[in-house]
């Protein structure tokens, strides 16, 4: 009897990288074969897609902005997936985050300067955030409540709060439209068409703020923590096993909290583009689902920083090159490129390790094959 061939795994960039670019592929063709059924062309389809996300100017502007949204709910996802923690409450706890720059601003900005103002509305977007998530994570620690039911709770909880509040407290005296009044100028995020042009760069307005580059700092920051860190070896560890964590005296009831904390702050900081960098002024509805974006954006990124940096990017070409789709070929609706994000979301999530084992099988015979070559070339030269 012949011995069964030994096991070879799979490397991890062939994990990380080439499995997410398959699923996207049959996305893409799926998304390809619809677009074809309601009797438009894909190839075009796709260039007008590719030309609202990057043909002009202020399109790239727009596809960043959304990007940056998608950054900080993807690695928010990210940070408690690897404590074994599934938090959907980003779209909450990004809310929140907007609440705590309202109040910071409406109660300061006519006392303070700028370069004290923008620091404290950052750091109030992550506090709120953070103090959202306290709740649903230490009912999970202490009392057994799960995360995923209790997030969900509370991402009701956080839209109902903010409508009482907007419509009944923080209102703009003598109008309607539920909204507080404009903020300081000294309090708004500067605009990146402004900062480029102090170097003397000349590019077109759009909603693009210099929360891009907190975003890609907070990305850096979470990798370091995660990998290069005693805590976040403890979250890993929890999350991979937490029997096992517990025997090493790992405390993983205050690590469920302190992780799901720093989750939510990291979601808050959608309040940072959106609140400080766009509006400037506390709306409702500012958050735009893009807290559930972000599960999506996790699970395509495989939860490390660079993947949800790519996978934003994508999710933010969606976004901005679906509104040019939908306006240059009426037969394709918004909400059919929504439900391309959604096939997207579908390939990357649900059915991420559908071409797995296809995948281990072609690795497994591609290393075997050449091994044996290369060891018989060896063979060969010593001979």
């Amino acid at each position: 009897m012949s011995s069964p061939a030994p096991y070879v795994p799979l490397p991890r960039w062939v994990d990380v990288g080439v499995l997410p670019a398959i699923n996207l592929c049959m996305a893409l063709i799926a998304s390809g074969l619809i677009v074809l059924l309601v009797g438009e062309n894909p190839f075009e389809a796709v260039r007008w897609l590719l030309i609202g996300a990057f043909g002009y100017e202020e399109a790239l502007g727009y596809t960043l902005y959304y990007t940056t949204n998608f950054i900080f709910t993807g690695l928010a996802v990210a940070v408690a997936f690897h404590a074994g923690l599934f938090n959907i409450g980003g779209e909450g706890q990004a809310y929140i985050g907007g609440l705590g720059v309202g109040v910071a601003f409406l109660a300061l900005d006519s006392i303070l300067p700028g370069w004290l103002l923008i620091p404290i509305g950052i750091v109030a977007a992550g506090l709120f955030g953070a103090a959202w998530a306290f709740i649903p994570a230490w009912l999970q620690a202490y009392r057994g409540s799960h995360i995923v039911i209790t997030t969900i709770m509370f991402n009701f909880i956080a839209s109902a709060l903010m409508v009482y509040l907007l419509v009944n407290i923080l209102i703009m005296p003598g109008q309607m439209s539920p909204e507080t009044r404009p903020f300081a100028e000294a309090a708004l995020l500067p605009q990146m068409h402004e900062v480029l042009g102090w170097f003397g760069i000349e590019v077109a307005r759009s909603p693009l703020n210099l929360s891009l580059i907190l975003a890609l700092a907070a990305s850096v920051g979470v990798w370091a923590f995660l990998w290069r860190t005693p805590w976040g070896y403890e979250i890993r560890a929890a999350g991979h096993n937490p029997n096992a964590a517990i025997y090493a005296g790992i405390r993983t009831r205050r690590l469920i909290v302190a992780t799901m904390c720093i989750s939510g702050m990291l979601a808050g900081l959608v309040a940072v583009n959106e609140v400080m960098g766009v509006q400037h002024r506390l709306i409702l509805n500012f958050t735009a689902g893009n807290g559930f974006a972000g599960i999506a954006v996790a699970l395509m990124g495989r939860n490390h920083p660079v993947g949800i940096i790519l996978a934003s990017f994508l999710f933010g070409v969606l976004y901005q090159g679906g509104a040019e789709l939908a306006f240059e070929l009426p037969r394709i609706s918004r909400e059919m490129t929504t439900a391309i994000q959604g096939l997207i979301i579908l390939f990357s999530g649900a059915l991420a390790y559908m071409m797995r084992g296809t995948l281990e099988r072609a690795w497994r015979w591609l290393a075997l094959r050449f091994g044996a070559v290369a060891a018989s070339a060896e063979g060969d030269g010593h001979g």
